[in-house]
């Protein structure tokens, strides 16, 4: 089987399920684990991927995505190749152990998806499992504060995840809050007025295909 991965999440949940040597092609942005994608045919970016040369490697299996806008633009011209692909949108930690099941699904290694969600599950817990305060005494419970938290997907503007992203789910399992935390929107664009009244603890920087080497804090 063939499988060409035009997105770094999928390329990695690939490489969890053991299925790295299935891949033949990677997009640009997938850099990890690099042993695996260092030797792979690169495709371009994410948004812009060399269609012509996705269909020369004849996959069995495009996997694409549709988690950032201008996406759905890759998946209408694999549709219109005759490409087989899925296309994921996860929104929340469900829908990425959703999407785990359905690639390994595809993959013929369903046991190993089960396997390595329950394994997440181990690891990243439910939201708010950190948070207990009936465990904790009058005082602690008085004082304890959730650690405010911007996660900044692009710099200018600052754009920043909304309740209906993976990463509330995340932050909410850490015991952190967010200042998009109660707005229904995958993102939006955060003004630095609203960012300095946040008043954050930290700011995640992971601004989507930029090479870390370039990021300016």
């Amino acid at each position: 089987m063939r499988i060409v991965s035009l997105a770094c999440s999928n390329t990695e949940i690939v490489h969890a399920l053991g299925c790295a040597h299935l891949l033949a092609g990677v997009d640009d942005h997938s850099d990890w684990p690099e042993a695996v994608v260092g030797p792979l045919p690169k495709l371009g970016p994410d948004l812009n991927p060399d269609l012509d040369a996705v269909a020369a490697l004849k996959p069995d299996l495009v996997l694409a995505t549709l988690t950032v806008p201008g996406h759905e633009q890759v998946v209408e011209q694999l549709e219109a190749r005759g490409l087989p692909f899925i296309a994921p949108e996860p929104v929340s930690l469900d829908d990425v152990y959703r999407d785990i099941a359905v690639i390994a699904q595809r993959l013929g290694v369903e046991e190993r998806g089960e396997a390595l969600i329950t394994h997440m599950h181990g690891q990243i817990g439910t939201p708010g499992s950190t948070r207990n305060p009936g465990s904790m005494g009058p005082a602690h419970a008085a004082v304890r504060r959730r650690p405010r938290i911007v996660v900044q997907w692009w710099p200018k503007p600052v754009f920043a995840p909304g309740r209906l992203s993976w990463v509330h789910d995340l932050l909410e399992a850490a015991g952190a809050e967010h200042p998009l935390a109660g707005e229904a929107v995958k993102s939006r664009a955060l003004s630095d007025d609203e960012i300095r009244a946040y008043d954050p603890d930290a700011i995640v920087i992971a601004w989507c295909g930029v090479d870390p080497a370039k990021y300016r804090p």
